[in-house]
């Protein structure tokens, strides 16, 4: 499948939109979600047909992620499971749907 990109530039900001309709950084804020895929509960990491692909990065992150045990229950707060999951999530190393940041506190929008 061919991906066309299109740079949207609007002032000094500029946004990278795939033809796939996902562009890096689409977080709703007010659900904690992408495209209707909760970023908090329980997530599944698979190799292949995620529902978001996610970049983890050092610094300037889309979201601030914390693993938790259980109760993943606010935004940024993973529980990582084998089957069951809200949320099927890739790891890659470019051109992400979402970046994100692992951190021991204050998980959630930055």
């Amino acid at each position: 499948m061919a991906v066309a990109v299109v740079a949207v530039v609007s002032g000094a900001r500029a946004a990278v939109v795939s033809a796939r309709g996902r562009g890096r950084g689409a977080v709703d804020r007010g659900t904690c979600s992408f495209h209707g895929k909760k970023l908090y509960g329980k997530i599944q990491i698979v190799d292949a047909q995620a529902d978001v692909t996610v970049q983890e990065v050092g610094a300037f992150p889309d979201l601030k992620m914390k693993p938790v045990a259980a109760y993943a229950d606010r935004c940024g707060l993973w529980q990582l499971v084998q089957a069951g999951a809200d949320t099927k999530v890739q790891f890659v190393s470019a051109f992400p749907d979402v970046r994100i940041q692992r951190v021991a506190a204050f998980p959630g929008l930055p």
